[in-house]
This record gives C-alpha cells, sequence and structure tokens, in this order.
C-alpha cells in the first residue's frame, strides 16, 4: 500500500516508487520549511507567526520519511554494537567467574594447588584476550559503518551549504535609481 506523498506550498516532492523521497529532495523540502516560515503572516507587535500547521507538519513528516536509510541503519548498528559488548562483556564475567570457581575447586584439593593456579592464570588470560579481541573487532566493523554514514552526512551538509550558496546568489541586485 505505497503512497505518494505530496506537500503543496508552491512546489512539490518527487517520490520514488517505495513510497521515498529523493535524498536531493531533502533539500527543496527544507527549502519549503524555510519559505513556508518567511511567507508565515506575522502577529501584531510580535514575532511570533502564524504557520499552516497542516501543511507544515506534512513537511515534516515528509522530511523524517526522507531520512537516509544509512543514517537509521547507523542507528542500528550502534545499539547492536552496545548490545553486543554488553553481551560479550557478559561472556567474559562468565568465564571469569567459571575460571574463578574452577580455581577455587582445584585450590580445595591439595595436591594439586600449584596446577590449578597455573590453569585458572590461564583460563583467565585467555578469557580476556578473547573479549579484547572480540571487543576491537566489533569496534573495527562498527568504524567502518560509522565513516561511510559520516561520509554521507558530510555529502548532504556540503549540498545543504551549496542550496544555501545559490539561493544567498540567486538574489536580484536592487534597480538602479535615475538621478
Amino acid at each position: 500500500m505505497s503512497q505518494d506523498i505530496k506537500i503543496d506550498i508552491g512546489s512539490e516532492v518527487v517520490v520514488d516508487p517505495s513510497g521515498r523521497p529523493e535524498p536531493t529532495d531533502i533539500l527543496d523540502i527544507v527549502d519549503d520549511l524555510m519559505v513556508h516560515l518567511h511567507e508565515a503572516k506575522t502577529m501584531p507587535l510580535s514575532s511570533n507567526a502564524l504557520v499552516d500547521r497542516d501543511a507544515f507538519l506534512g513537511l515534516l513528516e515528509t522530511l523524517r520519511a526522507s531520512v537516509p536509510d544509512e543514517l537509521r541503519a547507523a542507528r542500528w548498528m550502534v545499539r547492536e554494537r552496545e548490545a553486543f559488548i554488553s553481551r560479550t562483556n557478559e561472556k567474559a564475567r562468565e568465564i571469569m567467574e567459571k575460571a574463578r570457581t574452577e580455581a577455587d575447586e582445584m585450590v580445595s584439593a591439595s595436591n594439586i594447588i600449584a596446577e590449578a593456579v597455573e590453569e585458572a592464570n590461564i583460563l583467565v588470560r585467555r578469557a580476556e584476550g578473547d573479549a579484547r579481541r572480540l571487543r576491537l573487532e566489533t569496534e573495527d566493523e562498527i568504524e567502518k559503518k560509522l565513516q561511510r554514514v559520516e561520509g554521507l552526512l558530510d555529502d548532504i551538509t556540503a549540498q545543504v551549504k551549496d542550496a544555501r550558496n545559490e539561493l544567498h546568489q540567486a538574489r536580484p541586485r536592487p534597480p538602479e535609481v535615475p538621478i
């Protein structure tokens, strides 16, 4: 049930068949919002303006719907990273606890005290190494994804700056006044 989203404030938002506006249309939506605010009637003796709430909310909803999937994926990846680190830390704690428990049991047997201490230390070091390795691998993978998202955001920011520069350059010169 795909619907084309269109808001009429002097311009139309182009929508792909999936119902998502193109990323370049985000700038058009922001421009429409700015035009809508600039053209809003002001309240007497105030800097407040009367804005068509439905049209403005419609534009904001369209803007929210057109947030790139990469940004949503990055937020999901950050949450997944945190959950993975939490699981990894919990697993490391379990391994450490298991190692300590095993070490305590081995220590209780008087004939293998030295061997138990050595094996417990090996298990602890191995568990710490595994946890450290898992944590570093996860951070590396997430760092790559975040760099990609950062690049996309930089591109979007550059597009916004270019659009704003074009907007400011497009202002007509005031007419020359004859002397």
